[in-house]
């Protein structure tokens, strides 16, 4: 007895936590919602199952022959008979009671499915092909779907158990002599199958709604979704055909009740299977070959213009403004260029994605704080700044027990915010809010930080044991005073979260007692996945200092599957980049992985100190939002709620972004028949400064784009065409929640031939001043990293900017040493330097200097940036002829890659880079023997 409550009590503890925790953040009704629609589901269901079986297995028995034939067989039934005569009760009640189980669980996984359907709002759009508002697709169509295949279920699984106590009880004979099969097990057979088969009728039907929603591979388009030529004239009425011969075979089956013969309904049910596979397999095939495929182009140009149009409006790409931009400048005095580009951006030379090692090792302060490995880009002041929370690090505890991981070091301390345009003389970040505590630009403001991304323990904090707070001129500890966490005074449920945990201390230790409570579920994705389980999270969730309190802001987007003639993305593989490869924390959590529909419409935060999660309606129009915010009242606050200094924080998704650049690669293009050629098509580049072969992030920078007055906080990516390395296009997103065109796209189309970032990447490889600054960082045993390549629309042209980052042996971080700046201009003859112009340079005021050919000239404005220094002294140009030659031979191998890329001659520009290679092997042979000036001593 005491075995069976402890199992139960084991059981009981995961519901019981789980039942609390919702309690501790004031969304139990959350937690109730789904768990009354689950249990609902599965008592329902799985009544519903085990009626149609229990009730088949019963009828089969009480239309058994009173007298069993006189053969070998039945004499070997009836052994089994009287074996099983005592327990048939038991055996009927378990099989019913397996079969409900395994329905009821299988139903209460559908409990999505179900609040979607009973609260589900009227997009108030229509399909073109049946004039159905899109829910009936979104919202109806899943929900009719599993009640089909539950009924296909029910009626197979009471077929067979019905026919096996026929048999078994002499109903049904395989070997005795006479009928096979009694009047009674035929009649009661024959329904069971006309039932069935009226299920199929009904699958016939709703497979008609289903071609607006169906993927099919189109090997004009690729992915495709919605009905296509062969669809609406093949496909369709094939299913209509199909659907009144099923009617008709049903009902063929139904009259042998009376006619107590099987051969009307095995005629009928051999018709609707011939007429399957002739009508709903070989017309459309025959369809599509002479009639489509002769001219597909035009007899598909509705169905893709149906495609592209909803597409479109399903992922919010439908008012994207598209403008052709040549590349070509449309200034030629270079002193104009050079003010221009003072103003065109606030160039980040401070890369995020790099810079958190020395984040870690400048602010770091002790063993047992850490930053994230890739920072965040936020606005202050109007600046653009790289900001990162102080996180514990729990395995940097100098002394590693229960009580230290658990009681002791329980939060982080600080934001630490350094500005994104600038570094010091020796390359380091120029810190705005630094120290242990923290001072700066920031003021006052709650410091601890109880929930974070890289907090995954639990901590038991407010009860007699006292806490770490930070160590600064001596030891201070504190007491955790906010709301957050369960309460563990109780002994019962100090026993739940002992069970839960798998950790006994939790249940007699004496450092729990009176206000101990106990925090977990504590990074920002982790939590608003938890309390809203109907969101897609974006991967990437970033701080900002809210009216004294550091919040989580994390992005969250309804999706669905059902949005008839839009094509589908997969989100793992959209947002995949460089930086999300291999670091699952800036991975998107979603609920439904394949989608055709999606919208930012929820914003959420979490506090860094209490835990408290807060989500906010962001559109307003959605009705996925709507649905589910029926289903789940009082969890989603309005808008209007937002209140202003979290406004300012608030930004344009990565993901978001990163899906609609990807449907953009093909669906920029809204004629049909550019888009059935696939002339105008793009892709994602790869990322330059990866080896990995994986796409570029967007990068997040204040910019202004052609015709803009002021520069704009942006969310920004490139495009190349197939196949090819040139710039295809350019997309800037306005990503400031306070701009009244927040979320306007706008996307230039590159009509000349431009240079695209790999191609720009490969030339500042070639440049001999690199291949002497890797020369030298090398012999000094340092590591080179490439930081973000930034692409400015400027002035008809583009203006790339990359910082360069060196590391040291001795050092423990990169510091920014150098930044490279490309100017790109079609219209340029090629005898001037400025149409491709690459330098690289000690900061971005000389690099901007340099790129436009106004060195030793001090721009009217300083261009926010780099200001330090040379690093190190680097030898003049040496009149060597072997340098000269070695030189030479370097850009001509660079040209023949050129030209090579432009032919798309991919051996040709392997050979090209082989040779590059082995020039500036040559180069830096020849650099080595000519001694530096003021190298000999005097």
């Amino acid at each position: 007895m005491l075995a069976v409550l402890a199992m139960a009590f084991v059981m009981f503890a995961g519901f019981w936590t789980d039942w609390l925790w919702y309690r501790s953040v004031h969304y139990s009704s959350v937690f109730t919602t789904t768990l009354w629609t689950k249990i609902g589901l599965f008592a329902v269901f799985g009544l519903l199952m085990a009626l149609a079986v229990g009730l088949n297995i019963w009828l089969a028995y009480r239309l058994r022959p009173p007298l069993s034939a006189m053969s070998l067989e039945q004499q070997s039934l009836d052994r089994y008979r009287m074996g099983v005569a005592p327990f048939k009760k038991w055996v009927l009640l378990a099989v019913t009671a397996l079969v409900g189980l395994i329905a009821g669980a299988s139903a209460s996984g559908q409990w999505r499915t179900w609040l979607m359907w009973i609260n589900g709002v009227d997009f108030g759009e229509k399909d073109v092909q049946f004039g159905k508002d899109v829910s009936f697709y979104a919202f109806d169509l899943p929900w009719y779907r599993f009640l089909l295949a539950f009924g296909f279920a029910a009626v197979v699984l009471s077929l067979i158990a019905a026919a096996i106590t026929h048999y078994l009880y002499g109903g049904l004979r395989v070997t005795s002599p006479g009928a096979r099969a009694t009047a009674a097990a035929t009649g009661h057979l024959s329904v069971l199958l006309g039932v069935f088969v009226a299920l199929k009728a009904v699958a016939y039907w709703l497979d008609r709604y289903g071609l607006a929603v169906k993927s099919s591979d189109f090997k004009a388009t690729g992915n495709w979704t919605g009905l296509r030529y062969v669809d609406a004239n093949a496909y369709l009425p094939a299913k209509t055909i199909l659907f009144c011969i099923a009617v008709i075979c049903a009902v063929l089956f139904f009259a042998t009740l009376w006619r107590r013969t099987w051969q009307l309904p095995v005629i009928g049910f051999g018709l609707m299977v011939l007429s399957a596979v002739l009508i709903g397999g070989l017309y459309p095939a025959i369809v599509q070959k002479f009639q489509v495929q002769p001219n597909e182009q035009a007899k598909e140009a509705p169905y893709i213009q149906n495609n592209i149009d909803a597409t479109r409006k399903a992922y919010a790409i439908d008012d994207t403004k598209l403008e052709n931009y040549s590349g070509k400048s449309t200034v030629k005095a270079k002193d104009k260029l050079r003010a221009d580009a003072d103003t065109a951006a606030a160039y980040r030379v401070l890369d995020p994605n790099i810079v958190s090692p020395t984040f870690q090792q400048l602010e770091q302060k002790r063993k047992y704080y850490q930053f994230p490995t890739t920072l965040d880009v936020d606005r202050y002041q109007g600046q653009d700044v790289v900001i990162g929370l102080r996180e514990l690090n729990i395995r940097g505890i100098p002394k590693r027990n229960w009580i230290n991981d658990h009681f002791t070091y329980t939060h982080g301390y600080g934001a630490i915010m350094a500005r994104g345009t600038q570094t010091d003389a020796n390359g380091s970040p120029v810190f705005t809010e630094s120290g242990l505590p923290t001072t700066g630009d920031l003021g006052k403001y709650q410091q601890k930080i109880y929930y974070g991304e890289k907090t995954d323990q639990y901590s038991i904090v407010g009860g007699p044991q006292k806490e770490l707070d930070y160590e600064e001129n001596g030891e201070k500890t504190t007491s955790y005073e906010g709301k957050s966490g369960v309460s563990l005074e109780s002994a019962f449920n100090r026993a739940a979260y002992a069970v839960a945990f798998s950790e006994p201390q939790i249940l007699y230790s004496g450092a729990i007692g009176d206000g101990s409570r106990i925090l977990y579920n504590r990074t920002p994705k982790q939590r608003v996945e938890a309390v809203a389980p109907w969101l897609t999270i974006d991967g990437d969730a970033y701080p900002a200092v809210v009216d004294g309190k550091i919040q989580w802001i994390v992005d969250a987007y309804t999706t669905t599957n059902g949005y008839p003639y839009a094509s589908r993305t997969t989100l793992g593989d959209t947002t995949a980049d460089s930086l999300t490869v291999g670091n699952q924390q800036r991975a998107v959590v979603a609920q439904q992985n394949q989608v055709n529909y999606i919208r930012n419409s929820v914003k959420a935060t979490v506090d860094a100190y209490d835990g408290t999660v807060t989500l906010y309606q962001w559109d307003t129009e959605d009705p996925v939002l709507k649905t589910w915010m029926k289903a789940f009242p009082d969890t989603v606050k309005p808008k209007s709620e937002v209140k202003g200094d979290l406004l300012e924080h608030l930004r344009y998704p990565q993901d978001m972004f990163k899906v609609q650049r990807e449907l953009l690669t093909r669906y920029h293009v809204t004629d049909p028949a550019q888009f059935y050629s696939g002339s105008d098509a793009w892709q994602v580049p790869d990322d330059p400064t990866n080896k990995d072969n994986v796409a570029v992030p967007p990068y997040y920078l204040s910019m202004k784009m052609p015709g803009d007055a002021e520069q704009r906080f942006s969310l920004t990516t490139t495009f190349t065409p197939n196949g090819r390395p040139n710039l295809g296009g350019f997309m800037a997103v306005d990503a400031d929640a306070t701009s009244k065109e927040y979320g306007r796209l706008r996307l230039l189309r590159v009509t000349e031939d431009v240079p695209g970032p790999a191609q720009v990447q490969s030339k500042l490889n070639g440049l001999p001043d690199v291949a002497t600054f890797v020369r030298d960082m090398k012999g000094a045993d340092s590591d080179i990293q490439y930081g973000n390549l930034l692409t400015v629309p400027l002035d008809g042209g583009f203006l790339y900017v990359e910082p360069v980052y060196a590391q040291g042996r001795n050092a423990l971080y990169p510091l920014l040493k150098k930044v490279a700046v490309s100017y790109v201009d079609a219209d340029q003859p090629d005898g001037d330097t400025t149409k491709d112009t690459t330098v690289f340079e000690n900061n971005l005021t000389d690099a901007l200097n340099a790129v436009f050919g106004v060195e030793g000239t001090t721009p009217p404005t300083t261009p926010p940036g780099t200001e330090q220094p040379p690093t190190t002294p680097q030898p003049p140009a040496s009149a060597d002829a072997a340098l000269k030659q070695a030189i030479a031979d370097a850009q001509k191998a660079y040209d023949a890659g050129e030209a090579a890329l432009a032919k798309g001659d991919w051996a040709a520009y392997g050979k090209a880079q082989e040779d590059l290679q082995a020039a500036l092997q040559k180069a830096a042979e020849a650099g080595a023997k000519i001694q530096p000036q003021g190298a000999s001593g005097s």
